[in-house]
């Protein structure tokens, strides 16, 4: 029998905007506007205030453990302004502040999350979002679910977007979702925030592909790697996408190249397990700076803009942690009052009795049924 070739692929990777802030103006032409950058640039520093009053918050044991956006910036921003608010759905793993909050979350819901308040995971009524994930991958179903559902009552312009890291795609969620996704062809776009880093797993040791987009080939899926710290990339390959999923063209995949600058989360310590030259170089690759840089190239931005921001930031986020521990103290009874439409009697006694025991399901077992407690402790004996 003779030998044919079966498949073959190609993966490109975009880069517009390099670390220097220089741009490429053909293929960047007509994107995104200085106004729109500047809003993004802003956005973006808003966030890292944020993640540096919340890493102190946690040290000063006011809230639990946080994982830091830091770095990643550009990844979520860029897709989050491709996407469309109040049609799309954000379905976000827990780097993605920025994404959640462009699409209508009020960034103290984010902080509450993170303080062990469940209200924080009470998504405002208008807003498509699912709470923040910690499990790692299996939010992907629920955005491939979504998107399916779309399908099923055939929604027009609409997509969903979900977010996850490299180590998600070792995960068997992932590739169930991918070929689910896939098969159905719904509209879904699964965003890889690679940062390097699968907590104290380098991705070299945890797969043996040296690209993460290559895994959509397998699905038979539209896949591009971005520089992830480049904000017009990732909106160019996420406008792309969604476009292409709106007009029926089913699922895609982009993998956007970034780092984390800091630690995986406020309970780790990544100077245990990488080495400072790597985040050094990376430190170099900062968004933040990067699109800076190509602002005061444009003439869009100075010295004088920075420091009024830095003040505006500082403000936003004073006011986003006096929202988040000002908010009132739960009761006791929400937990039970929310979880069922009517709640059952045996939960409604608990409710009731503060008491999961014997005795708080059948109160007449107090003192044994009227045995006196010498008499109860001779019996025992």
């Amino acid at each position: 029998m003779p030998r044919e070739t079966v498949y073959n692929a190609k993966i490109e990777r975009i880069q517009i905007l390099d670390e220097d802030g220089n741009f490429d103006a053909k293929l960047g032409k007509g994107l995104l506007t200085n106004e729109q950058v500047v809003n993004a640039y802003e956005q973006m520093t808003i966030c890292r205030h944020l993640d540096e009053i919340a890493f102190k918050l946690q040290r000063s044991g006011r809230m639990g453990t946080y994982p830091q956006n830091k770095g990643q910036e550009a990844n979520p921003m860029g897709s989050a302004m491709a996407m469309v608010k109040g049609k799309d759905w954000v379905i976000p793993c827990y780097r993605e502040n920025i994404a959640m909050h462009l699409h209508g979350l009020p960034y103290h819901y984010i902080l509450l999350h993170w303080m062990g308040d469940e209200r924080g995971n009470q998504i405002p009524k208008g807003v498509n979002m699912a709470p923040l994930s910690v499990p790692i991958g299996t939010h992907m179903l629920h955005a491939t679910g979504i998107a399916w559902s779309m399908k099923l009552r055939k929604e027009k312009d609409r997509a969903v977007i979900t977010y996850f890291g490299d180590g998600a795609t070792s995960e068997g969620d992932f590739h169930g979702a991918m070929n689910f996704a896939s098969t159905l062809q719904v509209p879904v776009i699964f965003f890889c925030q690679n940062n390097q880093w699968a907590i104290s797993v380098p991705r070299e040791e945890q797969m043996n592909s040296p690209t993460v987009a290559q895994k959509a080939l397998a699905y038979e899926m539209p896949t591009v790697q971005v520089d992830g710290n480049d904000l017009f990339a990732v909106y160019k390959a996420t406008k792309e996408a969604r476009e292409r999923a709106i007009k029926g063209g089913g699922p895609s995949f982009i993998e956007g190249v970034t780092y984390r600058l800091g630690d995986h989360t406020t309970a780790d310590d990544a100077r245990r397990y990488r080495d400072q030259a790597e985040l050094d170089a990376w430190l170099a690759k900062d968004p933040l700076i990067r699109t800076r840089k190509y602002l005061e190239k444009q003439g869009a931005w100075d010295d004088k803009k920075q420091a009024k921001l830095d003040e505006r930031a500082q403000k936003i986020v004073t006011e986003i942690v006096r929202a988040a521990e000002g908010i009132e103290a739960p009761k006791t009874n929400d937990f039970f009052d929310h979880m069922f439409a009517e709640l059952p009697e045996a939960l409604r006694r608990q409710r009731d009795t503060m008491r999961t025991s014997s005795l708080g399901q059948d109160p007449s077992q107090i003192g044994l049924q009227g045995r006196s407690a010498p008499e109860t402790v001779e019996a025992g004996r």
